[in-house]
């Protein structure tokens, strides 16, 4: 799902292939309005659905990879090193509200079952868009859906753990206690947001506003929330509201501070052994000097590299790119004519990884959960009986 249509990403040895599939009734979500709409060929002529254009932005495609690689590998040996087997890493311009959500589930958490927990927000909280191949598909829930009084304890029911409190908290003060544009407000002004062609497009400003939005800030202003911690806070800036510069530090980005760039051992990081504010602090702003402005996009190809899962890729050679587009065929109930196309990337051999299409959001329902009866559950029709579908970097 993104932004009210399904989307099928299919990836070969050069192409991203996408497919893309709307509502048919009226009362279903609307399409969007981008800044300025892409003109997507179809069978031969051109339609002005806008899919060609936030897949662009989503997959953050006007950042050219080989340059980027280029810098880091200029400016840090260690980079240098280990990048060559990990080229194609990108950073997705995620929806600032999901990536919230979704980090809040990951404290703690493995990827699996971050992906149910975020699957289970879908189905019981959020719109139900439409059915392919028996799957029905729901989008994500806004912070209105999951700020009711009864959410925290359905939560519960559904093994959030104390993860449940942190999202409903989180989802009534945003809802409740904040502006509706609080998180655009937060963006990076120079990176359009997720359906926004245009960076100079910006969220109007509050009249009371007079200091233009900085990474800092925003941050700050996300740690004011339930549940959310710097590394969270990081997360959500750097794959949420578009600041580059915003580096995450977690168990394994620590391990690679203390054994590549001597953290807690003597070092730029000091003798310290425990891991506290300071030098989380530390960590990020001694690779926002070697790495620049998209330093989090180069923390995230060391973090892939120092993965036990990817040891073997390691050893090899690096991934390939992305040049295009294929057709997939799939049968389409509910729903609107589905249209596909081809996305052209400005990389032609770093362009995105193998796994960036796989790791595309695929709500799927659990053989055994059905909808709970709650006043925040979306009120359409659902097709009982069939299945959904979950996402990623």
């Amino acid at each position: 799902m993104l932004q009210g249509r399904i989307v099928s990403l299919k990836q070969d040895s050069s192409h991203l292939h996408y497919r893309a599939a709307w509502p048919k009734t009226a009362n279903s979500l609307q399409k969007p309005a981008l800044a300025s709409p892409s003109k997507t060929k179809v069978d031969g002529s051109e339609e002005n659905d806008g899919t060609a254009s936030l897949l662009h932005n989503y997959f953050a495609l006007s950042h050219s990879l080989t340059d980027l690689y280029d810098q880091w590998t200029a400016s840090d040996a260690n980079f240098a090193r280990r990048a060559p087997a990990f080229t194609g890493i990108r950073i997705l311009n995620q929806d600032p509200w999901e990536a919230l959500v979704a980090f809040i589930c990951s404290s703690n958490n493995n990827i699996s079952r971050i992906t149910q927990m975020v699957l289970k927000l879908c189905l019981h909280y959020g719109p139900y868009i439409g059915t392919i191949e028996g799957e029905p598909f729901h989008d994500f829930p806004g912070p209105e859906a999951l700020s009711g009084a009864k959410v925290e304890a359905h939560l519960r029911e559904l093994r959030f753990g104390y993860r449940a409190k942190y999202i409903a908290e989180t989802a009534r003060i945003v809802s409740k206690e904040r502006p509706a544009d609080w998180l655009p407000q937060l963006r990076n002004p120079a990176s359009p947001s997720l359906g926004q062609d245009n960076p100079a497009i910006k969220p109007e400003a509050s009249p009371e506003d007079s200091e233009p939005a900085t990474y800092r800030a925003a941050h700050a202003s996300l740690l004011e929330l339930t549940g959310v911690g710097p590394k969270v806070a990081d997360c959500v800036c750097l794959m949420g509201l578009g600041w580059g510069e915003a580096v995450p530090v977690d168990t394994h980005v620590w391990q690679i501070a203390q054994r590549d760039y001597k953290f807690g051992k003597g070092g730029s990081g000091g003798k310290s052994k425990t891991f506290t504010k300071t030098m989380y602090d530390a960590v990020g702003d001694h690779f926002r000097a070697i790495w620049g402005p998209q330093a989090g996009w180069a923390q995230s190809v060391l973090f892939t590299a120092n993965l036990k899962s990817f040891a073997e890729q390691a050893q090899g050679a690096g991934g390939a790119g992305v040049k295009g587009v294929v057709k997939t065929e799939v049968d389409v109930e509910g729903l609107s004519e589905s249209r596909t196309a081809t996305v052209k990337t400005e990389d032609e051999e770093k362009t995105v990884a193998p796994t960036a299409a796989s790791r595309t959001r695929k709500r799927k329902l659990a053989k055994d959960e059905k909808p709970a009866d709650t006043t925040q559950a979306d009120s359409r029709p659902r097709r009982a009986s069939k299945r959904l579908k979950a996402d990623g970097k």
